[in-house]
């Protein structure tokens, strides 16, 4: 298996003043490159930066948010969380990932996704009805670009190329991709189909229920008589000082991003109930150090993990609180999983 790593992610809520007021949108953006740069300098592996169109939201171009934290970084690496492919251009995207891998000496990676709101595509002038096609299409368009070789391709959703050279090439081997999978497997078998790392969105329920993608995706990789490629997993969760400190702290906020995401999608609202159940048994990652750490190794162990990436900011919780979680899962978080698996 692939050395593990660990990694971070924020959608860069727009979080709270001490007043409890919004804090503007700038102020998030520059919380966010603070938070990056904490991470670094606390030993975490991976930060990643979501991709969002909508009011609750402040980032909706992370490779630039990415580029400011790689200028004042020298080791993280550095991601999107995800990128909604299905609504941009493969090229561009390619383009902008390729640049930040140069700026940032190496440490660019991309994560490819359909995208869990559809925002973007009315915005870029994308119909819902093609949300497969586009997807597919352009993730295949993405697989040829990134071979770093002059590019032939024709589909249904642009023009062919002909021959085209993708500039700026990256500088040393192949850009780090993966590609998000929520709940299909026919995600999964598609990750394999282009020899690309997997990245599980778990973000409720019993990780452990899971375990079939994993075995389709070894499967997938021997019909193919190919080397798995890393698996690694994104769900949510926040680190404090205490078990009941970190519940107290987290769910209120919590509570207020999935009510509000609850009442487009017909979801009822959350019960304290649910969000300790999800605590205890689910996928919220929630507690002391000793307490995430502990619940960290054991899915890990469960699916065979090369990553886990803990998305540690829920609507408006607070920049300073933000910095203490990222502050105890890098010093005090990471050790205690890498001791435990040995």
């Amino acid at each position: 298996m692939t050395e593990l790593s660990f990694g971070l992610d924020t959608f860069g809520d727009v979080t709270a003043d001490a007043a409890g007021a919004a804090v503007s949108y700038a102020q998030v953006i520059r919380d966010v490159i603070a938070q990056g740069v904490l991470a670094d300098a606390v030993g975490v592996d991976f930060f990643g930066v979501g991709e969002h169109h909508r009011e609750d939201f402040a980032v909706s171009a992370p490779e630039i948010l990415l580029a400011a934290i790689a200028g004042q970084t020298r080791r993280i690496a550095l991601g999107s969380a995800v990128t909604v492919l299905s609504s941009d251009d493969p090229i561009r995207v390619f383009q902008r990932f390729a640049t930040l891998d140069a700026a940032s000496g190496g440490r660019a990676e991309v994560i490819l996704g359909r995208g869990s709101f559809t925002e973007s595509f009315p915005l870029f002038g994308f119909d819902l009805k093609d949300y497969e096609r586009l997807f597919s299409e352009k993730l295949d368009l993405f697989a040829h670009i990134r071979q770093g070789r002059p590019v032939t391709w024709r589909g249904s959703i642009r023009p062919p190329l002909a021959d085209q050279r993708v500039v700026p090439p990256v500088e040393q081997g192949l850009l780090k991709t993966w590609i998000g999978v929520g709940g299909s497997p026919e995600s999964v078998v598609r990750a394999a189909r282009y020899d690309l790392p997997m990245l599980l969105a778990i973000i409720g329920g019993e990780p452990a229920r899971f375990r079939p993608f994993v075995d389709l995706y070894h499967r997938a990789f021997a019909e193919a008589k190919r080397p798995v490629q890393p698996i690694g997993v994104h769900s949510p969760g926040y680190v404090a000082d205490t078990d009941a400190q970190a519940r107290e702290e987290f769910w209120p906020d919590y509570r207020t991003m999935h009510g509000r995401i609850g009442k487009e999608r017909g979801w009822p609202p959350m019960q304290r109930a649910q969000f300790d159940h999800e605590a205890d048994r689910g996928s919220l990652y929630i507690g002391s150090p000793e307490t995430v750490a502990r619940k960290i190794a054991a899915t890990v162990k469960t699916l065979g993990l090369s990553r886990f990436q803990l998305k540690y900011s829920a609507g408006p919780l607070p920049h300073s609180r933000l910095m203490r979680c990222i502050e105890l899962y890098g010093t005090r978080v990471i050790p205690l999983v890498r001791e435990m698996l040995g």
